[in-house]
């Protein structure tokens, strides 16, 4: 009972880690987003149901995801607004390919946040955590929200050209 439980957990943690950038790519692959929230269920009931920790699970559940969005493709191939198995595969490598550069954004954006100074860092996580508002968190810091923005602006552009900086460094290495 132990061992599903922490297999369970391990199966989420993967499964929320990565359902963002799998669910860009279903959406790419089918017509509409309702289509898209079809095959993200039964992708996550087939990544739960054949889930082995010794697979890498990325590349894994973006091959079932691309299998899944098939099928439900080809079970609704009597209907025109179907992709043709060359669009399809087009707009699959474009999928991928996106959300390849959106995990090295986001894993360059973290080494850049790092960089922040601690109070820089703080406010840079304080402004943009679920609902909170710049007018109250800038009355709180004894600041004007147009301080407060401005301050922020300053810190969005340098993060931004860390990031573009941080890829270019590892394109140039690669």
């Amino acid at each position: 009972m132990r061992e599903d439980t922490d297999k369970h957990g391990r199966f989420l943690g993967l499964y929320v880690e990565h359902e963002q950038a799998l669910r860009g790519f279903v959406r790419s692959l089918v017509p509409t987003l309702e289509d898209a929230r079809e095959v993200m269920q039964e992708t996550a009931a087939v990544l739960w149901r054949k889930f082995d920790e010794s697979i890498d699970f990325r590349p894994w559940a973006f091959g079932v995801a691309r299998f899944e969005a098939l099928a439900f493709i080809r079970d609704r191939a009597r209907d025109r607004h179907v992709f043709g198995d060359e669009v399809l595969a087009l707009l699959e490598a474009e999928a991928l390919e996106a959300a390849e550069l959106s995990a090295q954004e986001e894993k360059a954006l973290e080494q850049c946040l790092e960089k922040l100074t601690p109070p820089q860092r703080t406010l840079v996580e304080t402004a943009y955590a679920p609902g909170v508002r710049i007018d109250e968190l800038a009355r709180a810091s004894g600041r004007t929200a147009m301080s407060l923005y401005k301050s922020l602006h300053r810190l969005r552009m340098t993060l931004a050209d860390c990031v573009r900086l941080t890829l270019h460094e590892k394109e140039e290495t690669a």
